[in-house]
């Protein structure tokens, strides 16, 4: 699915930043989009962007008003609908990254019907996927992995974008999940493909490219999470990827959601994946690896990323705080 800019982002009446996260990370990382935003009475948050009206954010070009909500359950408030109605109205398609999806709302489709407006329920894809062939594809890839789920995989694919792009790199960010296809205006949400597509999926979101170009694929889960291993081995296989960049969150005791699983020793977490890369990759490399550090001291940070680069052998910073370039460096040395 590919929706079109400049967007407007709605953050109807939020009372905490965590419940608009997804429309922050739209803000955070393709500004260059974003119209402005649009409140309900008793909104308690900001992006930071202009407050503009219906009227005004068409008149400046808006194109797709996006649903950048995160509720408990990913439901639909009733009260919604209405700015959902006047969006189309004013010339916009809608965007959503609710599990709920905007499409079952009778009066909404029937208005995108009848005004000819699309409607993206990003986390329900609508199109047709082939199995994956594991076929070699010319072109470039890098796809993040992790220790567990939520550790940084989406945050770091776009800083190594963000930077590669800084470089003057012929370089794409590959959204696999409801949040990057909100910032990006395009992906594939690989959770909801059924599980003999996902490779297939991944391939077709990654396609034949130039000998110089690159692909920076969002990962997803973990190959050690009960729940979502599954997922994280069809990325594995579809990205055919030649560098694959380890996520970790320091001082994290469990894996997410399962007190009662450790997390997986960081040698073997590294081993397994390359192992899993390398059914459609055999000349993958560990680039790196990406530490979200934010229960850490800024000097206690920089001392763990330098023990875990000086133990593994490849650069380690917290994106955040370190930056990319060691990363971005040692990739190119190896594959640029």
């Amino acid at each position: 699915m590919e929706f079109l800019p400049p967007y407007l982002l709605f953050l109807g009446n939020a009372k905490d930043p965590l419940s608009v996260k997804t429309s922050r990370g739209v803000a955070e990382w393709r500004p260059e989009k974003c119209i402005g935003q649009i409140s309900m009475p008793g909104c308690e948050v900001t992006l930071k962007l202009p407050e503009v009206d219906f009227k005004t954010a068409a008149s400046k070009g808006a194109k797709t008003f996006i649903l950048g909500l995160a509720n408990r359950g990913g439901v639909i408030d009733p009260l919604w609908i209405s700015y959902m109605v006047q969006a189309m109205e004013h010339g916009m398609d809608i965007a959503s990254g609710l599990h709920k999806k905007i499409a079952d709302i009778p009066e909404i489709n029937q208005l995108a019907d009848l005004l000819g407006r699309q409607i993206f329920d990003v986390r329900h894809p609508v199109i047709d996927l082939s199995v994956g062939t594991g076929k070699k594809r010319p072109g470039k890839r890098i796809l993040t992995v992790g220790t567990d789920c939520s550790v940084g995989k989406m945050y770091t694919t776009l800083a190594l974008e963000k930077n590669m792009k800084s470089r003057g790199l012929n370089v794409d960010f590959r959204a696999t999940g409801q949040t990057g296809i909100l910032i990006d205006g395009k992906g594939i949400p690989v959770d909801a493909v059924i599980s003999d597509f996902l490779s297939g999926a991944v391939e077709a979101l990654a396609l034949d490219n130039s000998e110089d170009h690159w692909d920076v694929i969002e990962g997803q889960g973990s190959l050690f999470h009960p729940s979502f291993a599954g997922v994280s081995l069809g990325l594995l296989h579809g990205a055919q990827a030649d560098v694959l960049i380890l996520c970790h969150e320091a001082g994290r005791s469990h894996m997410r959601g399962l007190p009662h699983q450790q997390l997986p020793d960081m040698q073997r977490c590294i081993n397994n994946n390359l192992e899993a890369a390398r059914l459609t990759n055999r000349h993958v490399i560990l680039g790196g690896i990406s530490i979200n550090t934010s229960a850490l001291s800024k000097q206690n940070s920089d001392i763990y990323c330098q023990n875990m680069a000086e133990e593994y052998g490849v650069p380690c910073v917290d994106p955040l705080r370190q930056g990319m370039n060691s990363i971005v460096d040692y990739i190119l040395s190896k594959k640029g």
